[in-house]
């Protein structure tokens, strides 16, 4: 079911469980299915906006510049501000992250 969703055009799912279910275990294979790139963040005690802003235009230039499938795999543990909220919110919505280039 996931790749179905995933070799959609805009297809986001969200996978919702419990701790230990293999939610990303299956968004991974998956992306290896369907032969995406799988992409996460990696937090840090620094990271914030700016650094998430530098992967999220990594994440655009492997999909629309080299046209590759890119999986961007996100967990609850990963959001550490609000403001990646408002910036995922922008991606899933519209497409586009104001400031991002």
């Amino acid at each position: 079911r996931i790749c179905r969703i995933i070799v959609c055009p805009s297809g986001h799912p969200l996978l919702v469980g419990v701790g230990g279910s293999g939610r990303q275990s299956l968004s991974r294979l998956s992306a290896f299915i369907c032969q995406f790139i799988t992409t996460t963040i990696v937090i840090s005690s620094v990271y914030g906006v700016n650094d998430l802003k530098t992967d999220l235009q990594f994440m655009y230039k492997r999909a629309g510049v080299k046209d590759e499938g890119v999986l961007f795999l996100l967990t609850d543990n990963q959001i550490v501000s609000e403001r990646f909220l408002v910036l995922f919110n922008d991606l899933l919505s519209s497409g586009e992250i104001t400031e991002l280039f």
